[in-house]
């Protein structure tokens, strides 16, 4: 049965408002005192990875570059100082999506314990899938940033593909490990295919979390407990007659 414009037109404008909801309330909840305690973490971990990869990249420079002139020398120094600082903005996203794998389950328990306390609890990942899934998500979205990078410093369409790739990404990262705390890797990827609108919006938010500095480094909190809240919904949408949820 086709659906008509104006049924498509308040369908949009549901989830978009639902999308808007969940956000405030994640953002809200990152700030909370069941979540400090990991957004120190979090934050403290980020902070610590981006430090090192600066010491050991101007390390290197510092290292190899050796030039006649002291003052080309110095000039291409603080040009290279500000292309790492450029560089590892970039790396933020693949960071917070690093560590999100740590805290996920810690982080979407709370916003599962008071959000919705009537539905059974969600279960960790096993430890090693967790890790193996983590580090490979991460070092696609890594790959991405690297090609996006060279896009948005000499092409004007670079932010464009910057916002696209991180949004499909990391949605569909942060689903999945919302998702795989209550079904089979199988029913995670079919509710993902299902809903995968509604899911690139979601990461294309996240995207646009990422993107803003400072505040990006709150991004695994945001991103997490907004997931979580995402999935309900689409997890709600299924359960109905005709969802692949449904009772048999």
């Amino acid at each position: 049965m086709q659906i008509s414009p104006l049924a498509r037109s308040s369908r949009f404008s549901y989830l978009f408002a639902a999308m808007l909801d969940d956000a405030q309330r994640s953002l809200e909840e990152i700030l909370s005192p069941p979540f400090r305690n990991v957004l120190w973490k979090s934050v403290g971990l980020t902070l610590g990875l981006l430090l090192v990869l600066w010491l050991v990249l101007e390390g290197l420079i510092v290292h190899f570059l050796a030039l006649p002139y002291p003052w080309l020398e110095t000039g291409l120094t603080i040009v290279s100082g500000i292309g790492l600082i450029v560089g590892l903005a970039f790396l933020v996203a693949p960071a917070t999506s690093l560590f999100a794998g740590i805290f996920l389950d810690e982080i979407a328990e709370v916003v599962e314990t008071n959000h919705y306390p009537s539905e059974p609890a969600g279960r960790a990942l096993p430890l090693m899938e967790g890790i193996l899934t983590t580090l490979k998500f991460t070092l696609v979205v890594v790959g991405v940033n690297l090609v996006a990078l060279p896009l948005v410093l000499f092409v004007g369409f670079g932010v464009v593909v910057f916002f696209v790739a991180n949004g499909y990404l990391l949605g569909r990262e942060y689903f999945d490990l919302a998702a795989r705390r209550f079904h089979d890797r199988r029913t995670a990827k079919v509710l993902r295919l299902r809903h995968s609108g509604r899911i690139f919006l979601a990461g294309l938010v996240i995207a646009g979390f990422t993107a803003v500095p400072l505040v990006n480094l709150l991004a695994p909190l945001f991103a997490t407990a907004f997931m979580v809240h995402v999935h309900k919904r689409i997890q709600k949408s299924e359960r109905a007659p005709g969802g692949i949820l449904a009772p048999a």
